[in-house]
């Protein structure tokens, strides 16, 4: 805890600074909100372009039926599994310097999900149909098909987005009645509603922290479990190159590298947002590298015995489609192994890069472009030279799909800059306990520590 920095400031003051994001708003504010909602609106119109005409806009085709819709999703479903690793594992482990990236990455996971969610609905086609993919009884008898993985996806994702959200609220509460003291007008009434009555009781604080651990335990399982779904609905397939043991924990490997490398990339745009630099320290970003170092190794092992596996049995199929993929996606590759093996691992051996904001910010960028890329590279080479060499193909993406990643992308940064704008985009209540837990008093000539036995 010695390496945490002390900031000494005063309760007061320390609110101050942390609510600062619910200020009024400014015009570079609305300026962006409006961007943003000018690409979303383009999505929609891609989307509706889609409807009308049919999926033939898109570029899909046989055999390659999975395309940047697809590796969309899964790219998002990673994104989410950030909060699990940040604020679920890091709360349970008692990790000091989590305390003020919980609540970024906590929002980040409920926004990522529900972004993901939307794939498989835009790619069903005939969209209207969605309500198929739910079990639910009906006069006809008639029930979805249970060995669908839309059906899969469906009941994964309803789990993964209320755990989630229940997650997130449950950390909110006590900030949320904070905010509410301090606010007058709706806002007030507002946050008195969703505050439930919190006044900070000790009976209230007990019962928040048991619900707390009982949470950040419960939702790690889940987030495994919906990657793991994610990896069987390729893995349960006999396509050449998906049809592998290592896809579940190949994904949530891969998952958690791209959902680190967000939240280092959300940390600094909060940091020089908000102007938070007390409280988003190098100390953070030291920690966050190391904790990027250790999956990108985990990632890059998994990937090297996914290869390994496929050169030495030289499967002539299986061999057919890596070789395809090295010879026409070869630059998509390279970045890949760049941004997702190379750069990390050399980059965050070393504490003075780590420590620097700029290099954690260009790394972070490209894990998320190689993790795209990879998802890609799952996808499109499998599907294009599938076991029968007379239906092989090739894919790229329209106009419709490409707008429709875009407006993912857009309406991602819309909720997150509106959450942060209504809700304390920091954990108050955690970072002044941890003020607490620094405090020193003088006993004659010395000083010890105000609580005795943290760690």
């Amino acid at each position: 805890m010695s390496d945490i920095p002390v900031t000494a400031k005063s309760a007061g003051q320390l609110n101050g600074e942390l609510l600062s994001s619910l200020r009024p708003p400014s015009r570079r504010w609305y300026l962006l909100v409006l961007l943003l909602g000018a690409v979303v609106a383009w999505g929609l119109f891609a989307f509706a372009w889609q409807l009308t005409h049919g999926m033939y806009v898109t570029g899909k085709n046989r055999p390659v039926m999975w395309g940047f819709y697809i590796t969309g999703f899964v790219f998002w479903v990673g994104l989410s599994h950030s909060g699990t690793m940040v604020s679920a594992i890091l709360r349970l482990s008692q990790a000091n310097w989590r305390r003020p990236i919980l609540r970024a990455a906590e929002a980040m996971t409920v926004f990522c999900i529900a972004v993901a969610g939307l794939f498989p609905l835009i790619h069903l086609g005939r969209n209207w149909t969605f309500f198929y993919m739910m079990p639910y009884p009906n006069q006809r008898g008639l029930w979805p098909n249970f060995r669908s993985p839309l059906l899969w996806d469906m009941t994964a994702i309803t789990a993964y987005i209320i755990g989630s959200s229940l997650f997130l609220y449950l950390g909110l509460l006590p900030d949320l009645a904070l905010a509410r003291d301090r606010a007058s007008g709706w806002r007030q009434r507002v946050y008195g509603v969703l505050a439930m009555g919190w006044r900070g009781s000790a009976h209230e604080w007990s019962v928040y922290r048991k619900a707390s651990i009982l949470m950040a335990a419960l939702i790690i399982p889940v987030a495994i479990s919906v990657h793991s779904i994610v990896a069987w609905d390729f893995a349960v397939t006999v396509v050449p190159g998906w049809h592998s043991t290592i896809f579940p924990p190949y994904f949530v490997i891969g998952a958690i590298l791209s959902g680190v490398a967000a939240v280092i990339t959300l940390m600094i745009v909060i940091r020089k947002a908000f102007q938070l630099e007390d409280y988003l320290t190098p100390l953070h970003f030291d920690n966050m590298g190391k904790l990027l170092l250790v999956i990108s190794l985990l990632w890059t092992y998994a990937y090297f015995v996914e290869v390994q596996t496929t050169w030495y049995a030289h499967e002539p199929i299986e061999w057919e489609v890596f070789s395809f993929m090295a010879g026409t996606y070869t630059v998509p590759l390279l970045l890949m192994l760049i941004g997702n093996a190379l750069l990390p691992i050399v980059t965050m051996c070393f504490q003075r890069l780590r420590r620097s904001i700029a290099v954690m910010l260009v790394v972070s960028l490209l894990v998320n472009v190689g993790m795209f890329i990879e998802r890609f590279l799952i996808i499109v080479p499998s599907l294009a030279h599938k076991n029968m060499p007379f239906v092989w193909g090739s894919y790229a993406p329209s106009w419709v799909e490409i707008s429709v990643n875009l407006a993912a992308v857009a309406g991602f940064t819309l909720l997150f800059t509106l959450f942060a704008k209504f809700f304390p985009i920091v954990a108050v209540t955690d970072v002044r306990e941890l003020e607490v837990l620094q405090a020193e008093v003088p006993l004659g000539r010395a000083k010890l520590p105000a609580i005795v036995g943290e760690e």
